[in-house]
């Protein structure tokens, strides 16, 4: 099992490293130059050389890129000997731990540093860290309300098989799955926060916390959440209604469930304790899986209702050609992406030896 691990966390890392690699030279070698974003309208030749040898940006590619590894990496080698080197060990930029240190260089164990946002100036985790809560929230909410409902679902139409309800519910699943997530919320939004909004009470734009009347103070407005999560949510309802639906199907197939309708067993008793108890394995094994494709597919959906997290973010740094925070939003959603990925390669080597062996 250990070496199974292993394994698993090499192979993340790689991903790891492929990304980065890609985030980095992808966004490198766009036309658009750093520093006169930094600048704007009061750039001067004088102050564009000056921030372009502060970032690094007058070093060959590879040095940048290695200066780009040397920043995200938890371990990192700096010089110690000259301040206007670009690989100067700067207090400014992160909190940092010596290993190893001599008169030239240092080894230091730190937090991975994403650089700093051209508009704001802020470090660019500080900005994620703020806006990632609001997106895993309305993933999570999202994964919940598709878990619930589509069981549910997924269960009559499979006790009512080819019945009506079951077809309606067929329906509804290949619209789910084939419905754009962008136009799903644009419909939403036009449907229950405008047409409907004098029932429903909701409103087409706004996030978790918003300000009161007189612009004093923020209040939770959960009613906010409702939109986003549920429109989030269709494509991952669509999956479980059908994977529970097949999967109860097959269980109620099988020798030992008519062994129990032979024994004259309520049908109540043998769905709960007999048929749900091995029919939902497969489900909740495919739906750990989307909670993490949800967090990276927020970006339309959270930018059309306003919601304030990463898709906000990011569609933001694209307008304002601010690459740092476009490139550390990736890298924060990848990292997230290769850890979820681990675990459950780590859980499915545990619950089935065959994984491991390959068998």
């Amino acid at each position: 099992m250990t070496k199974y691990i292993i394994k698993r966390v090499l192979y993340g890392f790689l991903v790891m490293l492929g990304v980065i690699t890609l985030v980095f030279f992808l966004f490198t070698i766009l036309p658009a130059d750093p520093s006169r974003m930094i600048m704007g309208q009061r750039s001067d030749l004088d102050t564009e050389e000056a921030i372009r040898k502060e970032m690094g940006l007058d070093l060959p590619i590879y040095k940048q890129y290695l200066a780009y590894l040397n920043d995200l990496s938890p371990i990192s080698w700096h010089r110690t000997d000259n301040v206007t080197s670009f690989w100067y060990l700067n207090d400014h930029n992160y909190q940092y731990i010596k290993i190893i240190s001599s008169k030239r260089s240092s080894l230091v164990l730190k937090k991975p540093f994403l650089r700093r946002s051209y508009q704001s100036k802020r470090p660019v985790s500080e900005i994620l860290t703020e806006a990632f809560p609001q997106t895993a929230l309305l993933a999570v909410v999202a994964i919940f309300f598709a878990i619930l409902v589509g069981i549910l679902i997924g269960i009559l139409s499979a006790v009512y098989h080819n019945s009506w309800f079951d077809k309606s519910a067929f329906i509804l699943s290949v619209l789910g799955m084939s419905l754009p997530s962008f136009f799903a919320a644009v419909l939403f939004a036009w449907v229950f926060a405008f047409l409907l909004s004098d029932y429903t009470g909701l409103s087409m734009f706004g996030s978790l916390y918003t300000v009161d009347d007189y612009g004093v103070g923020q209040h939770l407005d959960l009613k906010n959440l409702i939109l986003p999560a549920i429109t989030l949510g269709i494509r991952p309802l669509a999956l479980v209604i059908e994977l529970t639906k097949n999967s109860v199907l097959e269980v109620m197939s099988q020798d030992y469930i008519r062994t129990a309708k032979a024994k004259g067993l309520p049908f109540r008793r043998i769905l709960v304790h007999h048929v749900l108890k091995n029919a939902l394995n497969p489900v909740i094994t495919a739906i750990s899986g989307w909670l993490a494709s949800l967090l990276a597919g927020a970006v339309f959906i959270e930018y059309i209702f306003d919601w304030k997290g990463m898709g906000v973010v990011i569609v933001d740094a694209l307008n304002f050609y601010d690459f740092p925070v476009v490139m550390g939003a990736l890298l924060y959603v990848s990292i997230i992406l290769v850890f979820i990925n681990i675990m459950n390669d780590i859980i499915y080597g545990w619950l089935d030896p065959r994984v491991k062996t390959g068998a």
